[in-house]
């Protein structure tokens, strides 16, 4: 029987997605390690949980740098205990025509949405194979399974967390860790509107939206009820899947 709480580590936790994915695990009765670059952000979503009840920490790192977060783990081990749920949410987007993507822009874009994931998880990773029960969540994208024009560098590092999940999936399974994706579509984010303020999508934000199935943005908390359950108990026979949460737009 589980009687000590568990950890979850939410990277990217201090705006959107990640925001809503660290509430939402706070509500399901986990502690809560809130991982963000603005630290700011990060103490926000913190605060916030602690006052509604939970247990929070709030750390910072630039995760495409492992000596970060190698510091930031060593602090939620310290002041909250071992990690038994990952979600890697922290990532970053650019457009660029693929003529003119510099290899330092290239570098930053797999630095943080793909070496990012693999130095957080495999600083996580041990603590998970030690209590033999654990959940990483990958988030990607649904640009990578269909592409995107001008994202050739974004799309390629969230399409190595597609493959990362199911090739990790089948290492860890017998340990008791559970790994899954899922790759959120057109989510109501500030990355998502800064997409938008940009023109970066078209003109017409609206005609896009509309030829969606569901012809709306999606909501942070419907990508972090997805990962929730995931993370969940009743999730433990699932692994190496990926979900799309897209408002039924084909891939």
């Amino acid at each position: 029987m589980q009687t000590q709480q568990r950890v979850a580590l939410v990277t990217g936790g201090g705006a959107g997605m990640g925001e809503a994915t660290a509430q939402r695990l706070a509500r399901d009765g986990l502690a809560v390690a809130v991982l963000d670059i603005n630290q700011e952000n990060a103490r926000q979503v913190a605060a916030a949980i602690t006052a509604s009840g939970g247990r929070a920490l709030a750390c910072s790192a630039d995760i495409s740098e492992r000596a970060q977060v190698d510091n930031a783990i060593a602090t939620i081990h310290a002041q909250l205990g071992p990690i038994s749920v990952l979600v890697n949410n922290a990532g970053i987007e650019d457009f660029t025509p693929f003529t003119e993507i510099s290899d330092d822009n290239w570098q930053r874009q797999i630095g943080v949405n793909l070496t990012g994931n693999y130095y957080v998880t495999q600083a996580v990773v041990p603590d998970m194979i030690a209590q033999q029960w654990g959940r990483i969540i990958n988030i990607s994208s649904f640009g990578a399974q269909v592409g995107a024009p001008n994202m050739v560098h974004y799309t390629a590092a969230k399409g190595g967390i597609i493959a990362m999940t199911r090739s990790l999936a089948q290492e860890l399974g017998r340990q008791g860790i559970t790994v899954n994706a899922v790759a959120p579509g057109f989510i109501d984010t500030p990355m998502a509107q800064r997409t938008i303020a940009a023109a970066k999508l078209g003109e017409n934000i609206d005609a896009v939206l509309a030829s969606y199935p569901i012809p709306r943005l999606g909501r942070p908390e419907e990508v972090a009820a997805a990962t929730a359950f995931f993370a969940s108990e009743e999730a433990g026979y699932i692994t190496a899947q990926l979900l799309g949460v897209n408002g039924g737009t084909a891939v």
